[in-house]
């Protein structure tokens, strides 16, 4: 893992924040902020993405902004982003916004969905019984891979790997991570001690920010929190999006 710089000290807002928020955090625990990447037009589809890279579509990048400014506000020392496209082109604003250079972490990348990649859930069950069998195997059993892809269980031990190296290395400090519907689940799902199960009732909207306090317990403040986008904007206070067109 490539370890972020530490944040120049400057007499912006910031700055002017951090001594009365460190407190609000244990000396043994890293504060996590879990930024889902904004939309892109297969997230707009509810299409399994997984490890393609796709860019933002332009409500991303307006999300991208939106984070930016909100934490533009707060002492973090390090930004830290998935690979993929999508995460990067999230990560860049905030990390100017912050005076910040986003390392690349590849433990933060999305689950890789195999031979599903592109499609809805639909479009897999049309595939035939077989194929509906193995996705309802995959949706009841975290152990369980798409063809040709990973587990949620595999993602949850990368994730929290990375969590636990980024404790080591900003012990008492509040970082972010720019990363995807799969790890930030798994590590939501860690802190509580919940299973992997419960993975799929919680929905996390994109372009919102999740909070961990990560240490001896994790401790969850914040979960899906959109109020920077504006209330009417989170994903499940729109109507569903219509069927994909197919050719032919």
């Amino acid at each position: 893992m490539t370890i972020a710089g530490a944040r120049p000290s400057s007499p912006g807002a910031a700055g002017a924040l951090q001594p009365t928020l460190r407190g609000a955090l244990s000396p043994s625990s890293v504060r996590l902020f879990l930024i889902r990447h904004g939309e892109t037009a297969s997230n707009r589809e509810l299409r399994y993405v997984g490890a393609r890279d796709e860019p933002l579509a332009a409500s991303g990048r307006a999300q991208a902004d939106s984070l930016a400014a909100v934490l533009a506000e707060l002492p973090l020392a390090a930004i830290y982003a998935s690979p993929l496209c999508r995460a990067g082109e999230t990560a860049r604003p905030i990390a100017a916004r912050l005076g910040l250079a986003p390392a690349p972490e590849p433990r933060l990348s999305e689950q890789c969905f195999g031979d599903w990649e592109g499609l809805t859930r639909a479009e897999v069950v049309e595939r035939g019984d077989g194929e509906r069998e193995r996705l309802l195997r995959w949706e009841s059993d975290a152990g369980h891979a798409p063809p040709g892809g990973e587990s949620l269980e595999q993602v949850r031990q990368r994730a929290v790997a990375c969590a636990g190296d980024l404790l080591a290395a900003h012990r008492g400090e509040w970082i972010a991570l720019v990363s995807h519907v799969g790890p930030i689940k798994s590590l939501l799902c860690t802190a509580l001690g919940a299973p992997l199960a419960t993975a799929r009732r919680m929905f996390l909207d994109p372009g919102t920010l999740s909070v961990v306090d990560w240490g001896d317990p994790p401790v969850v403040r914040l979960f899906n929190a959109h109020a920077h986008l504006g209330w009417s904007q989170a994903r499940w206070m729109q109507p569903p999006p219509a069927a994909p067109r197919r050719e032919g």
